[in-house]
């Protein structure tokens, strides 16, 4: 039975519903073990009900220091499916980009769910796109039960540990071998690449066949102090805020240098979704809320920055990764420099730098793209050798025009909570050719 609120009847979010507490030795399990199942039913903006079959999973996992914890991911198929050992499976990690738990995908897809500035919810819209074309989806809360957003490396053993869990459950119907891809954009592309990079190690045993990378952050300290004072400065805020919860030195200067007026704007924007979050926060700077100037409590911080920077890890998967050059959020010279780090460890990288998008335009108009390649992944096709192409916009590329036409249809579809009909055609050999 579903728990809700028994006051406004809404799903409970995840720090109140039961069914996210930890069975007792449930750390004696190996990683992935599914502890508790349930169905449930996926509502655009928590309003209309979508035309899916949707089953939440409770399994263990890892955190950052290699405890125990127990994770959440939603796992779906498209309506109707029948029992189909071939199918793929995507693992998509979302832009959830905040601490409070109503941002988390277990809560924001949920029928009734009240998440008010999400960014999951509107993802939705693109992620229905795979359903489409007939794949299993995962969606973990990769930043686990107490919102660690941008924390180094967990985000990879939550959503490792929920493509376990997914290939276990039975009603899903996939093998141990079943072929694996991996999305995400920004947050959920930093989440992405700490996925890809972590799976060698913590679970070699899954067939990742590619991963499809946007706008994946690449230096977070880079990010931090570019933001810093501008226009989107509430996005430092909200990583300041999760982090104090996972890194002890940053908690120290939040206690001993953190004006009280800071500390309640951190305080503050944990209960925000992102979109709600950063208007309050336009153009204000850190050192408005500290007792001394930045540049003094910076070198204090750097080795948690080190631990946070992505591509010192390589993965063994072709990775395509898709980045705005005049991306306002997070810019091109750190992408660049991730890129460079993995293809210096000897990892195929597909690299494609788009002139005439921004970042919040990219992740719509590079989904076709995107779900095209890992296609062709899937299928196994061929490609040439890795290299960078700068293009003025992938919207301009023939080969995805039709898979845009798909996906705008799929957006109205979804938008109506109409049955999603699967694409009577198969993707065309190598229709990813902009990134090939």
């Amino acid at each position: 039975m579903t728990v809700v609120d028994d006051v406004i009847g809404r799903p409970l979010p995840p720090s109140r519903d039961p069914f996210f507490q930890a069975p007792r030795a449930f750390a004696a399990k190996a990683p992935g073990t599914v502890l508790r199942s349930r169905v449930v039913e996926v509502a655009l903006l928590g309003l209309v009900p979508q035309q899916v079959t949707a089953w939440q999973l409770l399994y263990r996992s890892t955190d950052l220091h290699g405890r125990a914890e127990v994770a959440v991911t939603t796992v779906l198929l498209p309506k109707g499916a029948t029992p189909d050992s071939e199918r793929p499976l995507l693992a998509f990690q979302s832009a959830m980009d905040a601490v409070t738990d109503r941002c988390a995908p277990s809560y924001a897809l949920r029928r009734g769910a009240l998440s008010p500035g999400s960014i999951t919810q509107l993802e939705w819209l693109l992620v229905a796109n795979a359903l489409r074309r007939g794949w299993a989806v995962t969606i973990a809360d990769h930043e686990g039960p107490n919102g660690s957003f941008g924390a180094a490396r967990e985000p990879g053993y939550r959503a490792l540990d929920g493509v376990r869990a997914a290939l276990r459950f039975v009603p899903m119907g996939l093998r141990p071998d079943t072929k694996v891809a991996v999305w995400g954009y920004s947050g959920g592309g930093m989440a992405s690449s700490w996925t890809i990079e972590m799976a060698p190690e913590y679970a070699p045993e899954l067939n990742i066949v590619g991963a499809a990378l946007g706008a994946p952050v690449g230096d977070p300290r880079e990010v931090f102090l570019s933001l810093n004072g501008g226009m989107y400065s509430g996005f430092p805020a909200i990583v300041i805020a999760a982090l104090a919860k996972v890194y002890p030195q940053l908690a120290e200067v939040v206690g001993r240098d953190f004006t009280p007026q800071g500390r309640r704007i951190l305080e503050r924007v944990e209960g925000l979704g992102p979109i709600a979050a950063l208007p309050l926060l336009v153009g204000r700077h850190l050192d408005d809320y500290l007792h001394r100037p930045l540049e003094e409590v910076l070198p204090e911080l750097e080795p948690m920055f080190d631990d946070l920077r992505l591509g010192n890890s390589a993965p063994a998967c072709p990775v395509l990764v898709v980045q705005p050059v005049h991306d306002q959020v997070i810019g091109v010279a750190g992408i660049d420099a991730q890129v460079l780090r993995y293809r210096e460890a000897g990892v195929a990288v597909w690299y494609v730098r788009d002139r005439l998008s921004e970042h919040f335009s990219l992740l719509p108009l590079a989904t076709p793209m995107s779900l095209d390649w890992l296609a062709d992944r899937i299928a196994g096709k061929p490609l040439p050798a890795p290299h960078t192409k700068t293009v003025w916009s992938v919207a301009f590329a023939p080969q995805h025009w039709r898979s845009m036409v798909e996906m705008a249809t799929t957006a109205m579809r979804v938008t109506f909570g109409m049955a999603l009909r699967q694409q009577s055609r198969p993707v065309p050999a190598e229709a990813s050719e902009l990134a090939a």
